[in-house]
């Protein structure tokens, strides 16, 4: 079954954020969403080393709570990886703006961070990614920023929940100025920490839209045609690829991924 937010990934990417589906994300959810009047800002408290590691904790769920867990992750690169197209579960018991239906009226977003001092602060092509992502939401379902809440404004009782480690106040404030089209240049996208074989500058990132050498190598790689677009059927090798060697199959080539490809014979 189908669930009814298949809008999510066409939103992000109409505001010029990078966007990942998750295999199976249309099908996936506890149940069918109520109508969406707004977004709930989580963070994962997940490990400090790299991009989105929970995100399989998201789909799957914890062991007291089945996934998946939110509609959307959001890396420390500022990708968003879309989950569920259906109800997650993310908000608990809360109420915010006279709603008291966290799952069934808000979307949940978890962005990954550990949501400590080692963690602090965000990446900065993260975090406005998060504002832009939430007013795209907001602007598409017809509300204002005041229908953004972090889950420790919307838990009750009061102090149940910390999450996001942010000031909300200033987050709605970016939000309101992007849904009143005051938006700044976003910034520039980390590139992978490391440089690769025989290389000496880092590997960047490279997902669908991505054209050039590396991503020649890449299809090489692959065993693919000779090509230097990162097209559909690139992304649908790099999937399988990811799939082969246990790797979350989001269709970007980042740096667990560049690694398991320099290990190719």
């Amino acid at each position: 079954m189908r669930y009814s937010l298949t809008w999510l990934p066409d939103v992000l990417k109409n505001a010029g954020l990078k966007v990942a589906t998750v295999d199976g994300w249309e099908e996936r959810g506890r149940d069918e969403i109520g109508t969406v009047c707004g977004v709930i800002c989580h963070h994962t408290a997940g490990p400090r080393a790299g991009n989105m590691p929970t995100l399989r904790t998201l789909i799957q769920g914890r062991s007291d709570l089945p996934g998946p867990l939110a509609q959307l992750g959001l890396g420390r690169d500022g990708t968003y990886y879309v989950i569920s197209a259906g109800r997650c579960n993310h908000a608990g018991a809360g109420e915010w703006q006279g709603l008291t239906s966290g799952n069934g009226n808000f979307i949940g977003i978890e962005g990954e961070n550990t949501g400590g001092s080692d963690d602090s602060p965000w990446p900065s092509v993260q975090m406005d990614a998060y504002q832009r992502g939430v007013a795209a939401i907001l602007k598409h379902v017809g509300r204002t920023e005041l229908f953004c809440a972090g889950h420790k404004e919307y838990a009750t009782p009061a102090g149940r929940k910390t999450d996001p480690n942010f000031d909300m106040d200033a987050f709605r404030k970016a939000v309101a100025g992007f849904l009143n089209g005051q938006a700044p240049p976003p910034p520039i996208p980390r590139a992978e920490p490391a440089p690769g074989p025989n290389q000496t500058e880092p590997r960047p990132t490279l997902r669908r839209g991505a054209q050039g050498e590396l991503v020649r190598q890449l299809r090489e790689k692959l065993r693919m045609d000779a090509g230097d677009q990162f097209d559909a059927l690139t992304e649908a090798f790099v999937r399988a690829f990811q799939r082969s060697r246990l790797l979350v199959p989001d269709g970007i080539v980042g740096p667990k991924t560049w690694q398991k490809l320099d290990e190719m014979a």
